[in-house]
């Protein structure tokens, strides 16, 4: 049976993948950076670094065996947009062009953000969703994006920019309200168990230009919260629903503009349960599963298996 192998070397994990085109089956291995304890984030040349001592290693244990590899796809750029570009990406990129040479399979090159919608349309069992238009969310360290996906013969799965917030992404937002109540990094997981804590239930109205969201704010009130003694929990909750606040009015605004389109969410911060429960019942969308919402290689493998023509 075909496999194919995807490669993503993001700015905070090494991962690759390999998706069996005939049984739909995907096996991943992947390993976040090292981050020193109180840091909010990588150089890049920290990360550049990371990924070169981890993919190797990575690779050997999810390529135990000899498998009829036909193509491989890789992350070589965060977003579909001219001149999207960090360096972290390029360890992928080049281990990808050997692999695929040394084998005589095509490499097939995507961005960060279609892999993590690919991985979403996977994980909800949605593949053949690409074939018509949708609406995507990706929420991350690096975006909080909204977006219009419909087919696109040269990129497999085209991309338009329909929203995105004006400051502070969501993920930034997540990690920064993490460090100042002293949660490792990145934060997400355990500022939401601190969040389950709180009884509170906050109902906030963030500041849009236009379809744009503005999240600065939250980080200057969970600062001032901290300060008044609030509890840690509470100031979790508040963060944690100001965003999902912002991924409500992100959706009523992309379904007035766009009619009524599958949702489709994707990326770290859509992992949370507080924010997948809510959304999820109130506009039917689709959430990656938590597997396939963090960084993770499974999106491009599948990428490049419709590009090659195996699906």
């Amino acid at each position: 049976m075909p496999y194919y192998l995807g490669i993503d070397t993001s700015n905070y994990t090494t991962s690759a993948a390999l998706y069996n085109s005939g049984t739909n089956e995907i096996r991943q291995k992947k390993q976040l950076l090292p981050v020193k304890d109180g840091a909010l984030g990588l150089r890049q040349s920290d990360a550049v670094f990371s990924h070169v001592k981890q993919l190797a290693p990575l690779l050997e244990e999810l390529l135990d065996q000899a498998y009829p590899i036909c193509g491989v796809g890789v992350s070589t750029r965060p977003r579909d947009q001219e001149g999207s570009y960090m360096p972290c990406f390029l360890v992928g990129d080049v281990v990808a062009s050997s692999v695929a040479a040394a084998l005589g399979v095509p490499k097939y090159p995507f961005s960060h953000q279609a892999g993590h919608v690919m991985a979403a349309l996977y994980s909800t069992g949605q593949i053949p969703l690409y074939r018509e238009p949708f609406i995507a969310f990706h929420l991350s360290g690096g975006t909080t994006d909204c977006l219009l996906c419909q087919p696109d013969e040269t990129y497999t799965l085209g991309i338009t920019l329909l929203a995105t917030s004006s400051d502070l992404k969501a993920g930034q937002a997540v990690d920064r309200v993490g460090g100042m109540l002293g949660l490792p990094f990145p934060a997400g997981p355990a500022l939401e168990q601190l969040a389950l804590a709180s009884t509170k239930v906050y109902k906030i109205k963030p500041p849009f230009q236009g379809d744009n969201p503005s999240i600065s704010g939250l980080e200057n009130k969970c600062q001032k919260m901290l300060r008044d003694g609030e509890a840690p929990c509470d100031i979790a909750r508040y963060c944690l629903d100001y965003i999902r606040a912002v991924v409500a009015k992100m959706t009523e605004n992309a379904l007035r503009s766009q009619g009524d389109l599958p949702l489709i969410y994707a990326g770290g911060v859509m992992s949370n349960s507080i924010i997948r429960e809510d959304i999820s019942k109130r506009y039917g969308g689709q959430f990656a599963q938590p597997a396939f919402s963090a960084d993770n290689a499974a999106g491009v493998s599948v990428l490049a298996a419709i590009r090659d023509g195996a699906l």
